[in-house]
């Protein structure tokens, strides 16, 4: 059974205080955690909640609607009861003043003029005092987390559900986005989030506070009491923050070593020195499954983003150049798609985006299988990927491109056999053939359309495709010779050789 707390129904029964009960009745089983004097129109910014509020009435407003938003501002900021003092400065009350108190259950008291508010204080401070020494000794034992983490290695849900049952609180935390900022604790409701940062801590039931991390928060910590337990207030909740940064600080170093680990195996791989079966128990290590693995090429996307969008993801991640290499399972492409469309799709998407991303997977392949077909199919991916407009091409969904061998000898002397001549052509004038021919297949041979996309004009397009059969010795009127070029201008793309 939890420990006896101070109602307001109790504060009114001390016989010294003579106070009495104006409106609210429906409230007086509220808990009172202390009595405050104010007589600012809004005290709400520094109150915790459960206060009795007293005013010797130069706070309330005098219009109907002003009292009435008074009380509700007091109520919403989870104040116990409004204690009024007579005979004072306090203006008439209007009806829908009471009516709003009866409404919310928010206690309004009389205070005779003969009693000192100072009494109040006095008589909630010495009934509340057992209750301040057991947030004393929860805030004691929550110090004490750090020493936990160290010498009994806990996992971050025991660690939580540790620090909730000495807080009296229900924790929860998030990043900005809303997202789980640790395994195995719990999101927040969205609503409960700040909107500003410098919105006050107390919610209704509890606090909201920011997990403190260079650069800025980490996330948010919500803590909202527990039915049946004594919460011990907005210090401990600030401990449990900072023992939130402490441990999202320890899962970044361990995400950077992993990553900086996951990358040099990647850089091995893409390499093909290593054999397959270290490749596919270090790979396992790192949590890969040992099937169904792709290789995605990613480019136009800063790594932040990319790394950000991935991080709940088992993947290994390599930079070589203005290319990013992603191995992982399948469902990468899916992430990586969906994070496209998070940014199309404008504003009210939620989590990250990324904009303007082009990527390429390849076809799924076991853990520890050479990686120098899934890297070209990748490649190739990507280049279409930029070539159709979309984000993410997913190699062997072109149907044309099934056709072609994987062998990349095979590929290079379909290549050199039909377009030798014009790449060496290319290279020699500094011309623009097959790219020209490319773009004019690619557009289903509709001349304005193609010259339109080369920012030449028609009769110049016309010429290249006249120059390019002369070389190739093929005519493109020609199903079979058109084929033939066709299959020949897609090797030459798999194999890295357009533009």
């Amino acid at each position: 059974m939890a420990d006896h707390k101070l109602t307001v129904e109790e504060l009114i029964r001390f016989p010294a205080l003579q106070l009495r009960l104006l409106a609210g009745e429906g409230g007086l089983g509220r808990s009172v955690s202390w009595a405050h004097v104010s007589e600012l129109d809004d005290p709400t910014p520094w109150l915790l909640g459960a206060e009795v509020i007293m005013t010797t009435g130069i706070a309330i407003p005098r219009s109907a609607a002003r009292q009435r938003a008074y009380l509700e501002r007091l109520d919403d900021a989870g104040v116990s009861a409004l204690a009024l003092s007579a005979q004072l400065h306090v203006p008439p009350l209007h009806e829908s003043f009471f009516a709003a108190a009866e409404k919310r259950g928010m206690p309004v008291l009389e205070v005779p003029l003969a009693v000192p508010f100072i009494a109040i204080a006095q008589e909630v401070a010495a009934a509340v005092q057992e209750d301040a020494r057991q947030r004393l000794g929860a805030q004691l034992q929550v110090f004490g987390a750090l020493r936990w983490l160290a010498s009994e290695d806990l996992d971050t849900p025991t660690l939580f559900h540790r620090l909730e049952r000495l807080s009296g609180y229900q924790v929860y935390l998030c990043t900005p986005q809303g997202r789980p900022l640790l395994p195995g604790v719990p999101v927040p409701d969205p609503g409960t989030l700040p909107t500003s940062a410098d919105a006050p801590p107390t919610i209704p039931g509890g606090f909201v506070l920011p997990v403190p991390a260079p650069g800025g928060p980490a996330g948010f910590l919500v803590a909202l009491e527990r039915e049946g337990a004594r919460p011990a207030g907005l210090a401990v909740a600030q401990h449990i923050a900072t023992v939130a940064a402490f441990q999202v600080a320890m899962v970044r170093h361990e995400r950077e070593t992993l990553r900086r680990e996951g990358a040099e195996i990647l850089a091995e791989l893409l390499q093909d020195v290593l054999d397959p079966a270290t490749a596919r128990r270090r790979l396992i290590r790192l949590g890969l499954q040992a099937e169904d693995l792709v290789l995605l090429t990613v480019r136009r996307v800063p790594d932040e983003a990319l790394l950000r969008v991935l991080d709940d993801h088992p993947c290994l991640v390599l930079r070589r150049g203005e290319d990013r290499h992603v191995l992982g399972s399948r469902e990468l492409g899916t992430v990586i798609a969906r994070a496209a469309d998070d940014d199309s799709g404008g504003a009210g998407t939620a989590g990250p985006g990324l904009t303007g991303v082009v990527a390429g997977m390849s076809r799924p392949f076991p853990a520890g299988a050479s990686l120098r077909v899934a890297q070209r199919e990748a490649a190739w991916a990507a280049t279409r990927a930029a070539e159709s407009g979309q984000p993410l091409v997913r190699y062997g969904e072109d149907a044309m491109g099934r056709w072609l061998p994987e062998d990349p000898s095979v590929l290079s002397a379909l290549v050199e056999h039909v377009l030798g001549e014009v790449i060496r052509y290319d290279a020699e004038h500094d011309s623009r053939l097959l790219a020209s021919v490319r773009t004019w297949m690619e557009r289903d041979r509709r001349t304005e359309d193609a010259a339109a996309a080369l920012h030449i004009h028609p009769n110049t397009l016309a010429y290249r495709i006249r120059r390019f059969s002369a070389l190739t010795g093929r005519d493109l009127t020609s199903t079979g010779a058109f084929a033939e070029v066709w299959l020949a201008v897609r090797a030459a793309g798999q194999l890295g050789l357009t533009e």
